[in-house]
C-alpha cells in the first residue's frame, strides 16, 4: 500500500470505529426491548437470549400510545413548520440584505441555545399558567418552535449566504420585488436546505423531554413522557423502557434514513468550493 494512501485508510477505519461506539447504545436499547426483565437486569450482560415480545407488548398496551405518538407528531411537525415560516424570511433577510448588526443578531439568536433550559423555567411556567397553556398540545407546539428556531435559522443562513447574489441581481433586474425573489427565485433552489432544517426542527423536537415533562400533565404528553413513565416507584423496568424507547424513536429514525441524502446535502452546501 501506498504512502497517499494509508491516510485514508486510517481514516475509514476510524470512521467506522466512531460509528460502531455511537450506534453501540442503539443496539442494545433494541436487543434489551426483546428481553426479559430478568435478563435485562442480570449482571453480567446476556448478548445471546432467547427473545420475548412481552416489554414489547406491555409498552404498547399499558399506556395510550397512540394518544402519545398523535401529541408527538402534531408538536413535532407544526413547530417546524411554523418555525420554517419564521425562519426562512429572517434568515432570507440577513443572507442577501445584511446590516451592521446581523452579525450580533445571528451571535444573539444562537446564544438563546447556550442557556438551560432549567434557568427559563419558572418564568415560562408562570406564563403558561396565566395564560392556561399547561397540557395544552398547541401551546407545547409554540414552545417547540421557540426553542428550534435558532437552528433552523442558523442552517437556512449558512445555506442562503453560499448562493450567487446574482440570482437576486438578475431577478432585480427583471422588476422582482423582495417577496418574489424570495418566492419565486430562492425557494426553488433551497430544497435540501429546507428538508434538512425540517428534518432537525422534527427531530429535536420529538426527542425533547424537559419541557414537555414539566409543561403537560395528561391530555398533551408526547411519547418523551410516555417513556419517562415507565420509571415508578417500583423501579426502573430496563426491557420495558428499552421496548418503549424503541418504538418512540423508529419514526424519526426511518424519516432521518429516507431523507438522510438531503440532510447531508443541505448541510454540507458551501463546505467545499
Amino acid at each position: 500500500m501506498s504512502e497517499s494512501k494509508r491516510p485514508r485508510w486510517e481514516l475509514t477505519v476510524l470512521a467506522y470505529v466512531v460509528a460502531l461506539i455511537m450506534f453501540f447504545p442503539i443496539f442494545w436499547m433494541f436487543i434489551t426491548g426483546f428481553k426479559s426483565e430478568a435478563d435485562a437486569v442480570q449482571l453480567p450482560p446476556k448478548l445471546f437470549f432467547t427473545p420475548t415480545l412481552e416489554s414489547l407488548h406491555e409498552a404498547l398496551s399499558r399506556s395510550n400510545y397512540g394518544g402519545h405518538f398523535l401529541n408527538s407528531l402534531i408538536s413535532a411537525v407544526g413547530s417546524s413548520l411554523l418555525a420554517l415560516l419564521l425562519s426562512i424570511p429572517a434568515a432570507f433577510s440577513m443572507a442577501f440584505y445584511p446590516t451592521r448588526r446581523t452579525h450580533s443578531t445571528l451571535l444573539w439568536i444562537i446564544s438563546t441555545k447556550m442557556m438551560p433550559p432549567v434557568g427559563v423555567i419558572i418564568p415560562v411556567y408562570l406564563i403558561f399558567i396565566r395564560l392556561q397553556w399547561l397540557d395544552n398540545i398547541w401551546a407545547l407546539m409554540l414552545m417547540y418552535t421557540v426553542m428550534n428556531m435558532p437552528v433552523v435559522i442558523w442552517t437556512l443562513y449558512a445555506y442562503f449566504r453560499d448562493l450567487p447574489n446574482e440570482m437576486m441581481e438578475a431577478a432585480r433586474v427583471d422588476g422582482a420585488n423582495t417577496f418574489q425573489e424570495l418566492v419565486n427565485v430562492l425557494l426553488p433552489v433551497s430544497g435540501p436546505a429546507i428538508a434538512s432544517a425540517a428534518l432537525l426542527s422534527i427531530i429535536l423536537a420529538w426527542n425533547e423531554a424537559f419541557w414537555s415533562l414539566n409543561l403537560t400533565n395528561a391530555q398533551a404528553q408526547p411519547l418523551s413522557v410516555y417513556v419517562a413513565s415507565f420509571k415508578t416507584a417500583e423501579g426502573l423496568f430496563w426491557a420495558k423502557m428499552s421496548a418503549a424507547s424503541m418504538i418512540a424513536i423508529l419514526p424519526v429514525m426511518v424519516m432521518g434514513w429516507l431523507a438522510q441524502r438531503q440532510l447531508v446535502r443541505g448541510l454540507t452546501f458551501g463546505a467545499i468550493k
